[in-house]
């Protein structure tokens, strides 16, 4: 047993080395991208903004059928009725993830209807956008419900199906405000904070687990409805991604079953700087870059 242990110790950096030579690679070569011919996807809050354009993007790309989940019915049956005419297969159900109970029974229809789900992408969200003084309580329970445990309701409703067929795949639209916050929007920043942990252990806890796999999307600030009125002071160095460019990368990283996405790739900086510069350092960071002030001009969706 001792041996074991020594070689197992003493072999470790070589397979950390082997590990980073790897991703290196991959990198510069291009990867083989998965077939998505036979897939049925679900978005949830797939009527409007990102949920619209993934069900554009996953139709484009091919995929079997598309479910929308989602509160209003009006963007509900516009989008579908894009995406079947767009020669793919689609179904919306009037369904609010923050709801346990209609969570369960909603997936159960859809399995009686539509069939199993191979692909659940949790992309519904709200943001509140006021300080913690100035938020309604009820407005900040909503934001966790959504955002948050909506996610545990929908993976644990499809979860166990894809691990039976041993192939699914598992996405969350997240935020990178989930590593760095801003004022002005504690209730979005905590509970996309929550739902990175989440994805993070999910996403460790299936590595023994063949043909299921994870993906995280953590996107900068995206023009759509949600964050109408938010303003960064240098517009022209952080332009806000657009959607069809978010819903792109997603499915590219579904179909190379990529763990975490940052969109932009620099966003990776704020990891590296928060890692190792003092608390002032970021405050003063926060300051020049505007994010301490950006939803000072928040509407959100009118």
């Amino acid at each position: 047993m001792e041996w074991k242990l020594l070689s197992s110790t003493l072999f470790f950096p070589v397979q950390l080395i082997f590990c980073i030579v790897k991703a290196c690679v991959c990198m510069l070569l291009p990867n083989k991208r998965r077939d998505l011919g036979g897939e049925v996807v679900l978005i949830t809050g797939g009527g409007r903004g990102i949920g619209r354009h993934l069900a554009r993007e996953f139709a484009v790309q091919g995929a079997k059928k598309v479910i929308l989940w989602g509160r209003t019915e009006k963007c509900l049956k516009e989008t579908s009725d894009e995406i079947s005419q767009m020669g793919t297969e689609c179904h919306y159900f009037l369904c609010d993830v923050g709801n346990r109970e209609e969570v369960y029974q909603q997936a159960k229809v859809v399995r009686e209807k539509v069939g199993d789900v191979t692909i659940l992408v949790n992309n519904a969200a709200v943001v509140h956008g006021k300080s913690l003084m100035d938020s309604d309580d009820d407005a900040l329970l909503k934001s966790q419900n959504i955002n948050t445990l909506g996610q545990f309701w929908t993976t644990k409703a499809f979860l166990p199906r894809m691990l039976e067929l041993q192939h699914g795949h598992v996405v969350c639209i997240n935020s990178i405000l989930s590593l760095s916050s801003i004022p002005g929007a504690i209730d979005y920043c905590s509970s996309k904070a929550s739902s990175f942990a989440f994805m993070e252990s999910l996403t460790l806890g299936l590595l023994d687990c063949p043909g299921v796999g994870c993906t995280t999307v953590l996107p900068f600030h995206t023009s759509t409805e949600m964050f109408q009125g938010m303003r960064v002071r240098f517009p022209q160095l952080f332009p806000p991604l657009r959607p069809e460019y978010v819903a792109l990368r997603t499915v590219d990283a579904v179909r190379t079953n990529t763990a975490f996405v940052y969109l932009p790739w620099t966003m990776r900086a704020l990891i590296v700087l928060k890692s190792f510069l003092p608390q002032y350092a970021l405050e003063e960071i926060h300051k020049f870059t505007g994010s301490y002030s950006c939803m000072n001009t928040f509407k959100g969706r009118i």
